[in-house]
């Protein structure tokens, strides 16, 4: 496994994972349920930022490795369901989101190993819709994480879940465009399928 300071910081956004959902279980006396909100928001937004700077490094420093590749999608999809899953438990999003967000996340995993294995990923590269609901799903979280009131007049919650069902959609709209992209080896490969 080669380490470097790109794979670093994709390890360092799997260790927040833990410190983000584990915030919102300390007792209340310790940190107020607004404060959670805060701190899981801030820490969700060093990860997407590390997310950001570590594939700006390796294109960079050109130290794009088969691990990273392979490490850095995982992070994003588990930081993400994280925090999904915990704002489901503490009644701030919808779970039908949650699932079609993190259905689709794994659906689209699947299919980009079984074309990979095809040796057609190429087909299933990220698209501009891919791209567009990761920003939205990005900005959202943590707007719904913080759950209050930004500069006295943005509620964060209220414009945090219309991004995330934004992002929703996209999400389904994304994943039927790269089913589209794959179905003719679908088909073509169904017929070997046992």
């Amino acid at each position: 496994m080669p380490l470097n300071i790109p794979i670093l910081l994709t390890w360092l956004r799997v260790a927040l994972i833990p410190l983000m959902v584990g915030v919102f279980y300390l007792p209340d006396a310790w940190l107020p349920l607004q404060d959670k909100g805060i701190t899981s928001a801030g820490i969700f937004i060093v990860a997407a930022i590390t997310d950001w700077f570590d594939g700006f490094l390796a294109r960079r420093w050109n130290e794009t490795s088969a691990f990273g590749a392979f490490l850095d999608p995982v992070a994003d999809k588990l930081i993400v369901a994280g925090a999904l899953l915990v704002l489901v438990e503490f009644h701030n999003l919808n779970a039908i989101i949650a699932f079609i967000i993190i259905g689709r996340e794994i659906t689209i995993s699947a299919l980009r190993e079984w074309m990979a294995q095809l040796g057609a990923s190429k087909s299933v590269a990220v698209s501009s819709i891919g791209k567009i609901k990761t920003v939205a799903q990005m900005v959202a979280i943590p707007m719904v994480l913080f759950n209050g009131t930004l500069l006295g007049v943005i509620d964060t919650r209220v414009w945090g879940e219309w991004m995330l069902a934004v992002a929703a959609v996209l999400t389904v709209w994304s994943m039927f465009y790269y089913l589209r992209k794959a179905w003719p080896l679908i088909k073509e490969t169904s017929g070997h399928l046992h």
